[in-house]
């Protein structure tokens, strides 16, 4: 069987479909997998890693917003990319295609939809973007991280099969809390506090933890991902700490392959409102203070609100973060009833097991089998027993 994703620009179209890759290799007799990205994306390098040939469109997977040469030359490279698309699906001929949405998705779908390969089209955030509203219609089954966006989507792809799976996620079955925090040199006895900033716009996080700094580790650990820029900075901090608090605060300017690592260790989370940042928290337990990122089109406010109204995490506007809305989110952590209801609502809310349910729905419509019920895909996303 041949299965091809086609995923591209930012973390959060890339790294759940490399989830959902990894579920489907994992299977007996695994499919062979490729990958169709773009230009710009951050696919160039993550995909190959990886060990999935990758392709690339004409097309930037991440799209110029300002005015300017490329404003013109999108549409362009989108147009020629279509043609390309189709050439690369008529040779290769995969039984299904898998996609994330996004730029990278257009080409695609419409290249598929007359040759008549089925598609999975996975959403994960509440509000869908505009590529996913325009390509919808042209899936066969739509996957989905939230309820609400089947609704949103009904208009676009009226009667097509909408899955709730959840975001799919790195594998947390094998993630042990002690050894976490051992690995990231927490000391024994503290609670742990994450801020990361994701990777678009940290410097607002870096400067209130910059001003609370002092005040935060005299009463938790601080694991802090600051960003390249940010990490001379949050050294310098450090040492100004006095000499018995220095080891409570661990900046570090990526994690990558320690983030589960850094989950497992933390007690709560100050983050943004991607899709993939809120469901690795719950598939954890872990209560979130998200910030979202306010130049998102409103996606990553949308799923905070899903998060917060379900008791599993609080919102605090961009604008309004800084170092007194850091140490007020801290102050969760000295609330031990509080913070026990919101890891629960949380752990409720978690879906870990989403990568196998939505691998299981694209080797469904690649042998052109009945697809799952939803009830069936539902336990096999929060990890349950069939």
């Amino acid at each position: 069987m041949r299965l091809l994703i086609a995923a591209g620009g930012t973390g959060g179209h890339i790294y759940p479909a490399l989830a959902v890759a990894r579920s489907l290799r994992a299977r007996p007799d695994a499919a062979e997998l490729s990958w169709l990205g773009g230009h710009r994306g951050l696919e160039a390098n993550i995909v190959p890693a990886a060990g999935i040939p990758l392709r690339r469109l004409a097309l930037r997977s991440l799209r110029t917003v300002d005015l300017g040469p490329h404003a013109v030359l999108d549409p362009l490279r989108l147009g020629a990319s279509i043609p390309q698309a189709a050439a690369i699906l008529s040779s290769d001929r995969p039984d299904a295609i898998f996609t994330t949405g996004g730029y990278v998705a257009v080409p695609v779908l419409l290249a598929a939809a007359p040759l008549g390969i089925p598609v999975v089209l996975w959403e994960g955030n509440v509000v869908p973007g505009r590529a996913v509203r325009a390509t919808a219609r042209l899936a066969d089954v739509l996957a989905v991280s939230f309820e609400a966006t089947c609704a949103a989507l009904g208009a676009a792809a009226p009667k097509r099969p909408c899955y709730v799976t959840g975001t799919p996620i790195r594998d947390t079955h094998e993630l042990d809390r002690e050894a976490a925090r051992s690995r990231l040199g927490v000391p024994p006895g503290l609670r742990v506090l994450l801020i990361f900033g994701g990777s678009q716009a940290v410097r607002r996080f870096n400067g209130a933890v910059a001003a609370a700094l002092p005040r935060l580790v005299e009463r938790v650990a601080v694991i802090h991902v600051t960003g390249e820029d940010g990490y001379a900075a949050a050294l310098v901090a450090r040492e100004a700490l006095p000499a018995d608090r220095r080891d409570r605060y661990l900046p570090h300017p990526f994690l990558r392959d320690d983030m589960l690592a850094a989950l497992a260790a933390a007690d709560l989370v100050v983050g943004r409102g991607g899709s993939s940042t809120l469901a690795e928290c719950t598939a954890l337990g872990l209560p979130i203070v998200v910030v979202p990122y306010p130049h998102a089109a409103g996606h990553q406010r949308a799923n905070a609100r899903q998060i917060v109204e379900a008791g599993a995490g609080r919102l605090v506007d961009d604008e309004a973060f800084d170092a007194n809305a850091l140490l007020e989110a801290a102050a969760l952590l000295d609330d031990p009833a509080a913070h026990v209801e919101m890891a629960a609502a949380a752990r409720a809310l978690g879906r870990p097991g989403a990568a196998d349910a939505v691998a299981d729905l694209i080797l469904a419509v690649a042998a052109r089998d009945p697809l799952p019920d939803p009830a069936a895909i539902d336990r096999r996303a929060r990890g349950l027993p069939a």
